[in-house]
């Protein structure tokens, strides 16, 4: 390791965070279960107002994994889980690593197509999901591994009338699964006695569970985490924030998404804290769960921030249990960083909402704000036991303090690898000279002298134009300080004369009309900050941005359709 990686210049900024940690040599599922055994009478989560304690969460796993096996469930076995947040996806994650198998998690919104693609990588011979989302299993199920469907419904465990409640709205509109098919239900294999389950001979360096990149920029990845990297995260988090028993979590993003299943379900379920879980990306039910909960910790992505901080529920709300709150998988626009602030604020909490890094691949956040500062535009410095550092693109040459390049990260965090995947895994997982497993995140940004990190782009996501490098994050955050901009993204269009010219798509803030003028009149605020060929040639004025499945505004989609508009 060279003197630049040696001397961590972001350990001054630690405050009372450990500069080293002790991993717990465990599995994930005992990790949890051993929080089960200390503190069984604390309550562990927290859904549509049931709650469970950790002597009730800790026996159903155990029954969850008995279960398993006596469907057929083998050590070794992979078990597609597609669920959102909730204690049916949550408990069956523990228990298939508690039989021994691997649980592969994927979106519940996920089309057939893209089923099969999962239970085909996998081998999934078993999956668990909604009675909602029975039909794209149905369709694809004779042409991939899958031998053993499991279907819960989203009322399983909740109280009489809200079943009933559920079922006279919502449940009205699901369509019913047809009579005799192939399907095994939750709720009988959870009332039913079986067998305990073998104990599991896992390890910790051992494949524990198997996440998907993101997919915007092509077919998605399996990315192979073991239980010593979930361990590791969930370890740090607490460490970071120091979390305790006594917080209460609001789990708001899904369990496919690393940060939701790791950070925001297994960090606090490790130390015996009561988990909030959020089914749906719904702002306002969102705001109510936290009207009623009053959670500690919040972390989200800033669409939700923004919402949120638009929200006439937590405007009536007690804010004062915040403690913390946390962005992440997108820039965070300062008007959104502000916005939320002063709404805690005006409701008697006080927090600041600070912004981090991660990505799949190293589970999930590596690198976080520290509680007690703020610095415009930085993602932060990297969490107890993880190193990072910017390096010339695709080589293992670190740059100097303020040189920009290659974000690469190293430490307990990173992946085992790219299933059946080792040209990629090769490509992306490279040990330097140092001897370290150095992970290329393939993102573009600079680190100061202090060790705080800037992320500017991603590689691949940089436009050329004129020959030039143009940062669309740079330019998407020059067009949010106009008034009349709520949210902007930006793309490169194909040009003969520049190579890409840049496109800009906005959404207004209410007060604001769309017209010509508006248009370039945005252009010129560019053209007083920016280089020329850093600014927009054209600006779209959308009424909102598409999404993706967690959150983030999708560039890619808008990327395609600039593309195709190209005459």
């Amino acid at each position: 390791m060279n003197d630049l990686s040696a001397a961590r210049p972001w350990l001054r900024s630690y405050g009372h965070v450990p500069e080293s940690l002790d991993y717990p040599r465990v599995t994930v599922d005992d990790a949890v279960l051993g929080a089960a055994r200390r503190v069984p009478d604390r309550p562990a989560y927290d859904f549509l107002g049931t709650t469970a304690t950790y002597r009730e969460l800790g026996e159903a796993i155990e029954r969850c994994a008995g279960a398993l096996v006596a469907l057929g469930l083998r050590p070794g076995d992979r078990i597609t889980i597609s669920m959102p947040t909730s204690p049916q996806g949550v408990i069956a994650f523990y228990g298939a690593m508690r039989a021994g198998a691997v649980p592969s998690m994927i979106h519940p919104l996920s089309t057939a197509a893209e089923i099969a693609s999962y239970l085909t990588l996998s081998r999934s011979r078993m999956a668990l999901t909604l009675d909602a989302f029975y039909r794209p299993f149905a369709e694809v199920r004779d042409r991939t591994p899958l031998e053993t469907l499991v279907l819960c419904r989203i009322t399983d465990g909740l109280p009489w009338p809200k079943r009933v409640a559920f079922r006279l709205t919502k449940g009205r509109k699901i369509p019913p699964v047809p009579k005799g098919a192939r399907v095994q239900w939750w709720s009988e294999l959870m009332s039913t006695s079986h067998p305990a389950a073998p104990r599991s001979e896992a390890q910790p360096g051992d494949l524990a569970t198997i996440l998907y990149s993101g997919g915007t920029t092509g077919t998605p990845k399996g990315i192979m985490l073991s239980h010593a990297n979930v361990v590791s995260e969930g370890t740090m988090v607490t460490s970071w924030v120091s979390l305790t028993e006594r917080d209460v979590v609001l789990a708001a993003l899904p369990i496919f998404h690393g940060f939701g299943l790791a950070a925001l379900v297994n960090a606090p379920l490790m130390i015996g804290a009561r988990v909030v879980m959020v089914p749906v990306f719904d702002p306002k039910l969102i705001a109510r769960e936290i009207r009623k909960a009053h959670p500690t910790l919040v972390a989200g992505v800033p669409t939700l921030y923004d919402s949120l901080a638009r929200s006439p529920e937590l405007r009536k709300a007690d804010l004062s249990s915040l403690r913390a709150a946390f962005s992440g998988a997108d820039s965070l626009p300062r008007p959104v960083k502000e916005r939320f602030e002063a709404l805690v604020a005006e409701r008697g909490g006080r927090v600041a909402l600070v912004e981090g890094y991660g990505l799949t691949e190293s589970v999930t956040a590596v690198m976080c704000m520290p509680l007690d500062d703020y610095r415009e535009g930085s993602i932060g410095v990297p969490l107890p036991g993880m190193l990072a550092g910017i390096f010339r693109p695709g080589t293992g040459e670190e740059l100097p303090v303020g040189e920009e390049g290659e974000i690469c990260v190293a430490g307990p965090a990173v992946m085992m690898g790219y299933l059946d995947n080792p040209e990629a895994t090769a490509e992306t997982v490279r040990v330097h000279a140092d001897g370290l497993r150095w992970l290329h995140t393939g993102d573009i940004g600079r680190c100061d002298a202090d060790g705080f990190f800037t992320f500017r782009t991603r590689l691949k996501r940089m436009i050329k134009s004129s020959g030039f490098n143009v940062y669309p994050s740079e330019v998407e955050a020059v067009l949010r300080e106009h008034p009349a901009v709520e949210d902007a993204c930006v793309v490169g269009v194909p040009d003969e004369a520049q190579g890409e010219r840049v496109k800009a798509f906005v959404v207004l803030v209410a007060e604001a009309a769309a017209s010509d003028q508006l248009g370039t009149e945005l252009i010129e605020h560019c053209r007083r900050t920016l280089i020329k060929w850093s600014c927009p040639r054209e600006v779209e004025i959308r009424d909102e941005l598409p999404l993706t499945k967690v959150g983030k505004v999708d560039y890619v989609a808008l990327e395609r359709e600039a593309a195709g508009s190209v005459g």
